[in-house]
């Protein structure tokens, strides 16, 4: 175990992994894990980091595979879980506070989460943190579990009610039978995720409107360009009526950490069509911001099967749409 957090390089691990018997170091590997799962500080959350690299490098095995990520919460505080391959947490989850000299887990947001490996520990979201200030970078897992490359999320969870069904659906139904289907473990692993992250005009209960309007691509407008672009075509009387916003279909993000991240915008007129209607249409967005996005991937020659990647998503997609 000490020697397993003495190398930081990810092949010189897997390699020295790979030289253990699996069946023996798996489970030394996540008896040590279970440990730190309920980690009191930035150099316990670094280790079950490292031993989640490690687990899967030589498989869980029987247990349930967890991601350890470490994201930013919406104050631009760390926040650190552990996240199973259908995007529920596990164990310890928290959200950390800057001091002058570190970081610390922040008392009153720090939830521990069910694992079905063990069973006996329920959730409970007013799981007690002590003040423990170290001056550590908290780790982000640099490998990642098998799980489908393909992830749908919103950006808010607005929307018009005639597309509630529709949007839920990606969220539950479409999502769980991506996870469910996908085949990552023989596309490769270059990929990590690609991040569809989709928009919708709404309309709420707070009288708080977004009405998207799609700009022309052929004006390839940057951010700056939205409001005078759209000046243009309303009035300043009939945009803040309207709650209108000048947006492009697709925003291309960059491709960092195995990620890939896409933003999607839909206007309001989505709403206006049968829940056939709407599939279709979501499905047609996505299906063509993927092809642009895999072209995009390929020029970096990674080692990955976006053939059959591609294929086993638009096969899954077609089920969906046409239900």
């Amino acid at each position: 175990m000490n020697k397993i957090f003495t190398i930081e390089n990810l092949v010189e691990l897997e390699n020295y992994l790979s030289k253990q018997n699996a069946e023996e170091i798996r489970e030394k590997l996540f008896a040590e894990f279970l440990k730190y799962s309920d980690y009191k500080n930035a150099t316990e959350w670094n280790k079950a980091v490292r031993l989640c690299e490690c687990l899967a490098i030589v498989g869980w095995g029987k247990y349930e595979p967890v991601q350890a990520v470490r994201g930013t919460f919406f104050n631009g505080n760390p926040e650190t879980d552990f996240y199973n391959k259908f995007g529920q947490q596990r164990f310890t989850g928290a959200i950390w506070s800057k001091r002058k000299n570190g970081y610390t887990m922040e008392n009153g947001r720090t939830v521990y989460y069910q694992s079905p490996d063990v069973p006996d520990k329920q959730t409970d979201k007013d799981y007690p943190a002590k003040e423990c200030i170290e001056d550590v970078k908290l780790a982000d897992q640099r490998n990642w579990i098998p799980r489908s490359p393909i992830y749908m999320s919103r950006t808010i969870s607005n929307c018009y009610e005639n597309s509630k069904t529709v949007i839920e659906s990606i969220g539950n139904e479409l999502r769980d039978n991506l996870e469910q289907n996908m085949r990552p473990d023989i596309y490769g692993r270059a990929i990590n995720i690609i991040n569809f992250k989709l928009s919708f005009s709404y309309y709420d209960h707070d009288h708080c409107k977004c009405n998207t309007i799609i700009a022309d691509e052929k004006l390839n407008l940057k951010h700056k360009d939205f409001y005078p672009t759209l000046l243009t075509m309303y009035s300043k009387k009939e945009i803040e009526k309207n709650g209108y916003y000048l947006r492009n279909r697709y925003e291309y993000g960059s491709f960092r950490d195995g990620i890939f991240r896409v933003g999607i915008n839909f206007e309001k007129e989505l709403s206006e069509m049968t829940d056939v209607e709407q599939k279709q249409k979501i499905s047609f967005h996505i299906e063509e911001a993927l092809s642009v996005v895999i072209e995009k991937l390929k020029k970096k020659k990674l080692a990955y099967n976006f053939e059959l990647m591609q294929s086993d998503f638009l096969k899954l997609m077609s089920e969906w749409k046409t239900k």
